[in-house]
């Protein structure tokens, strides 16, 4: 793919939304056809994998790949042949590089990872672009918000993990070192401040939209009906756990305001966007989703999937073709009443969960991405678990990495988890190295990183 600016993408996007049912086929299939030929000719990965692939393939010819393979073999991986593991680990070490560009060229990005597996991904300029243009073109369901949005200027404000190369912090802090002059319209807010800062943050700046993980978005409800938190935002943007109907009609309730979501993950950006009848319309137009089942066979429309394939036909420099994604989700090419034509999907609800300390006579409820963002940066963990039981007991179940003894991979997880508990004001924890390792849930096959035990069946 030739270079795209953002400009130019967004024009991608809606000039596609004019196309006939044909002429989306054909450009799919074009789209396609260019990724896999590019990726067999400079990617050694992808060249062995495809070996045996006939020159007139269809999709369903091409082999699975999975986080864990590709991993394994990053290096062969990626079709830029400067690019190494070691060299994007290196610049993941400095903080300050979050939403900075290696190379002057890559964002570079990692996952959480519903398997427990992080990924390292790097995204070059089209990549972004095209990106940024499915966020601009398509995010809003309605259009009465976004002239709402824009009426009052545009500020939007996220409460994110701020300390990790996560795609929605990184993407933000990219957008303002680029244009520092955006700070008055867009800002972040960490989700791993206490509460109260938060507070005092969004209270500060006033967003017209406001967007965040729900499990942290959740915290704040209390805040404003106490009369804490000022703010009359006209939408909440909700992204990176599921949103269920329950929480969705309370953030609605207290801020008076419209709540969507989206499907996103790191490997394919905004893989489907939510419409007003709260259906997932897929951006076919640069992603191909394959619902399958345990086998990798595929599943007809309105069976639940086992997992699905997902190809993303606008990252060149690190192919995603037919990558394993361990969602459940249910397809549909049903007309919807919203007019969109693309198809939809449902989503299987799951989240990690929100736990509650208690210190002094007082309850603490802490988000699980905040939890999960600490963690996530204590080197000597390869997989870790955290299991949160009443009296404020922690249970940690950890992998090391190779070569770091066990002991002091807990040591050291355990230190970064009690500042983090202090600065929330729970001082009295007890923290104790599990002898069970990291495990995903039976039947399901997901993995929970946080899981309040009392909630558990």
């Amino acid at each position: 793919m030739k270079r795209t600016g953002i400009l130019k993408a967004m024009k991608l996007c809606r000039d596609y939304e004019k196309l006939s049912d044909a002429e989306r086929t054909k450009l799919r299939q074009k789209r396609l056809r260019e990724i896999v030929e590019y990726a067999r000719q400079n990617s050694p990965y992808y060249q062995k994998l495809y070996a045996d692939v006939p020159a007139d393939f269809s999709l369903r010819d091409l082999p699975p790949t999975d986080k864990k393979t590709l991993m394994a073999n990053w290096n062969d991986w990626v079709t830029d042949k400067e690019l190494t593991l070691e060299q994007v680990e290196r610049f993941m070490e400095n903080k300050d590089n979050i939403g900075r560009k290696l190379n002057n060229k890559y964002l570079v990005f990692t996952t959480s990872g519903s398997t427990g597996n992080p990924l390292v991904e790097v995204c070059d300029p089209t990549a972004n672009s095209i990106m940024g243009a499915i966020s601009a073109v398509r995010s809003f369901a309605r259009k009465e918000d976004l002239a709402a949005f824009m009426k009052r200027g545009g500020k939007s404000i996220g409460v994110f993990a701020d300390e990790g190369f996560y795609l929605g912090n990184s993407s933000i802090r990219s957008r303002l070192l680029s244009m520092p002059w955006k700070k008055k319209q867009m800002a972040v807010s960490s989700a791993l401040y206490p509460i109260p800062k938060i507070v005092q943050q969004l209270n500060d700046f006033q967003p017209a939209m406001v967007g965040g993980y729900p499990s942290n978005l959740e915290l704040l409800i209390d805040e404003a009906e106490q009369g804490r938190l000022r703010i009359s935002p006209v939408l909440i943007m909700t992204g990176g756990e599921y949103l269920s109907d329950r929480l969705r009609k309370r953030l609605a309730e207290t801020f008076h305001c419209y709540v969507q979501t989206s499907y996103s993950c790191t490997e394919g950006g905004t893989v489907a966007c939510e419409c007003t009848q709260r259906h997932f319309h897929i951006n076919e137009d640069w992603l191909i989703v394959e619902p399958v089942d345990s086998e990798g066979n595929p599943v007809p429309d309105g069976v639940q999937s086992d997992h699905i394939l997902l190809t993303n036909l606008y990252n060149y420099t690190q192919p995603f073709i037919r990558y394993e994604v361990t969602d459940r989700v249910i397809m549909h090419h049903e007309p919807c009443v919203c007019g969109n034509p693309s198809p939809w999907i449902e989503l299987e609800g799951r989240t990690d969960d929100v736990t509650s300390f208690t210190e002094g006579g007082r309850e603490i409820k802490i988000a699980p991405l905040s939890i999960y963002a600490v963690l996530k940066e204590v080197h000597g963990l390869r997989r870790f678990q955290v299991l949160v039981y009443d009296g404020n007991v922690i249970e940690l179940r950890i992998e090391p990495t190779d070569g770091m003894n066990r002991q002091d991979a807990f040591e050291q997880a355990s230190e970064k988890l009690r500042d983090y508990l202090a600065s929330q004001d729970v001082i009295h924890v007890t923290i104790r190295l599990s002898e069970e390792l990291p495990c995903q849930q039976v039947g399901s096959g997901k993995f929970k990183h946080i899981i309040r035990m009392q909630d558990i069946s």
